[in-house]
């Protein structure tokens, strides 16, 4: 799992912009950059300086650029076509094939020694297409995949779309990789943001994210020129393996936010009305769960089962339908409105977490 950052040169930033962003992103965890080479808009003479520079500094943090790449691209490096070596002395670790090349000459990059890794359009790619590769033998052990950005509204792709896209690719080994746009500064000319989904035009990138590592994708990059420090914060910050909650404390006492401190997961026998935490009750190392709040209880509450429930007692549940009150019971906090479609991915097996919007000491 990783996560990364998108440098246009000669377009949105200033030299020092991209460096400062470079460093932020390093010291954050950061390991990946996209970047792109024929951006139309782009200030052709400033990006080739810059890019030189930007990529030997990247290259002493050892970070992998990603570049998307054409016969054109490397007549503008001053390249032999598919001259990986050049691209790799650089410090280009991935090249993104974008168009303007066979499925033999896709296949016969994948078995390039230098060490660089093939990557393929996630959002376009089809059975057909791997069919058609596989005749030439490429080695997919050097192949992973990346979702496209959409700067027009409308164009993103569909979650449908992603998810099948992303069952192609897994059936091969592929790992995917997909963006979410920044609300900072939204790279030009359009500057609607950078999504690959369309449902995520204008979220946060933390939500967005959140939703795209649910769906399979194991790289998250932010498509948009200039990420603040705050968003880079909340992406790092994710747990790619699990499903991030947010949720609002109802009443509580000090074992109640220990308890919701914790990750969890689903238990493999899927209950009907709610999702049981498998490792709750283990949890409580002693403690008693003293009964409050034993109201009725709605679809996505969280409860947690009280003293009362005997050996019961810190049975953490996320409802999936509303339910009674019950005086063994606790209703302790409720998820958001927006997160509760989340609910759904939370099958038998899965990781999950909170974060506690409204976040007190006691």
């Amino acid at each position: 799992m990783s996560y990364g950052i998108s440098i246009y040169f000669g377009l949105d930033n200033t030299r020092e912009e991209n460096i400062k962003l470079l460093k932020d992103a390093h010291e954050l965890g950061f390991t990946r950059i996209f970047t792109s080479l024929h951006v139309p808009e782009a200030d052709y003479s400033i990006l080739k300086t810059e890019a030189r520079e930007f990529f030997k500094l990247a290259k002493k943090y050892n970070m992998d650029i990603i570049s998307d790449i054409s016969p054109n691209t490397f007549k503008f490096l001053d390249l032999n076509d598919m001259d990986l070596k050049g691209l790799g002395y650089m410090g280009v670790k991935t090249i993104r094939i974008d168009f303007g090349y066979t499925v033999e000459e896709i296949s016969k990059m994948t078995q390039n020694p230098y060490g660089i890794k093939i990557q393929l359009n996630a959002s376009t790619i089809t059975e057909e297409f791997f069919e058609n590769l596989d005749i030439y033998s490429p080695n997919y052990k050097n192949v992973d995949a990346l979702h496209n950005f959409y700067p027009r509204v409308g164009t993103g792709i569909s979650e449908e779309c992603m998810k099948e896209k992303n069952t192609i690719l897994s059936k091969r080994g592929i790992r995917a990789s997909a963006f979410v746009g920044s609300n900072n500064r939204k790279r030009g000319p359009v500057r609607d943001g950078l999504p690959s989904l369309e449902d995520h035009r204008g979220i946060e990138v933390r939500e967005a994210a959140n939703h795209l590592y649910i769906l399979g994708n194991k790289s998250i990059f932010i498509g948009d020129s200039l990420p603040s420090k705050r968003e880079l914060e909340d992406l790092s910050a994710l747990s790619p393996d699990a499903v991030e909650l947010c949720i609002e404390l109802k009443e509580y006492d000090s074992v109640t936010l220990r308890l919701l401190n914790e990750t969890y997961t689903n238990r493999t026998d899927e209950a009907r009305d709610a999702i049981r935490a498998s490792e709750s009750r283990l949890l409580l190392k002693g403690d008693k769960i003293k009964a409050l709040n034993t109201v009725d209880k709605n679809y996505g509450d969280i409860t947690i089962d009280n003293e009362n429930y005997m050996r019961y007692m810190g049975e953490l549940q996320i409802l999936k339908c509303s339910q009674k009150g019950d005086y063994r019971t606790n209703v302790v906090a409720s998820v958001l409105q927006k997160d509760i479609y989340l609910l759904k991915y939370i099958k038998g097996g899965k990781k999950f977490y909170f974060n506690i919007i409204n976040r007190v000491k006691i």
